[in-house]
């Protein structure tokens, strides 16, 4: 997938590549702690982030980007604007999906699922922000549902893939009983009090007509990855402060 790209002697591991085979015209890539962070929330600092957002941009090879003000829902908007590489956007929403070529759909994240989408025709993506309340809210199922409604696609003609997140060893939740409904319990260990979070995600895409074989998966745990002497993933539960990039787009 990135014969037609420079590839810097540190591509990799700042930034994981992924391709979804059969669809040649989607590019997806995982941005890693070792990239640094590129959030521009509240906070933070904003001069080194800027420049690495827009070093993604000549990196990469698209012309620009949507991010979201994400905030744990379950709205997905369809063909956003634009919005700068060097400033926060003021769309808030946990889901986006784009027939613009050239434009990507940005995700962050610290321990929430990223979780990219494309229709096996490459001419449609989106992207979704799935924390554990998104999970809680169904937005991996409800998110891929608006995407087919929005193009008129079958889901059976989508692809998935998820990136690194908080995995089922890392999950914890003490106080299941008052955050989750009674539905969730079968992905929740009472002897560990973690959810399967991973588990759960797939469950419900397939549960909205995605198709077992098109679903892929980067299971890196960002809590176990994360730390001083990991430091390979952000991690919100783990102190690790900073956000990763996931990135869609059709090229």
């Amino acid at each position: 997938m990135l014969e037609s790209r420079p590839e810097p002697a540190d591509f990799f591991p700042k930034i994981i590549p992924f391709a979804f085979p059969g669809i040649p015209g989607v590019s997806c890539f995982f941005s890693t702690a070792l990239y640094g962070d590129i959030s521009l929330d509240a906070g933070r600092p904003g001069g080194e982030a800027a420049g690495r957002r827009a070093g993604l941009s000549r990196l990469l090879g698209f012309a620009s980007w949507t991010e979201l003000r994400q905030a744990h829902g379950d709205l997905l908007l369809k063909d956003p604007e634009p919005t700068p590489f060097d400033a926060p956007s003021d769309k808030e929403a946990d889901g986006t999906c784009s027939s613009r070529p050239g434009q990507a759909l940005l995700v962050k994240a610290a321990d929430c699922q990223q979780i990219l989408l494309a229709h096996k025709s490459g001419r449609y993506v989106a992207a979704l922000h799935c924390g554990w309340k998104g999970n809680a809210l169904d937005f991996p199922g409800k998110g891929l549902a608006a995407f087919c409604r929005a193009y008129a696609l079958s889901p059976a003609e989508v692809l998935a893939v998820r990136g690194p997140s908080l995995g089922p060893g890392a999950a914890e939740f003490v106080n299941f009983e008052l955050e989750w409904p009674e539905r969730f319990r079968p992905w929740f260990n009472p002897a560990t009090r973690n959810m399967d979070l991973w588990s759960l995600t797939r469950s419900q895409l397939l549960a909205a007509g995605l198709l077992p074989e098109h679903f892929f998966t980067l299971d890196l745990c960002t809590y176990t990855f994360s730390g001083e002497e990991a430091g390979f993933l952000f991690s919100y539960r783990r102190g690790h402060a900073g956000r990763q990039a996931a990135l869609i787009f059709i090229n």
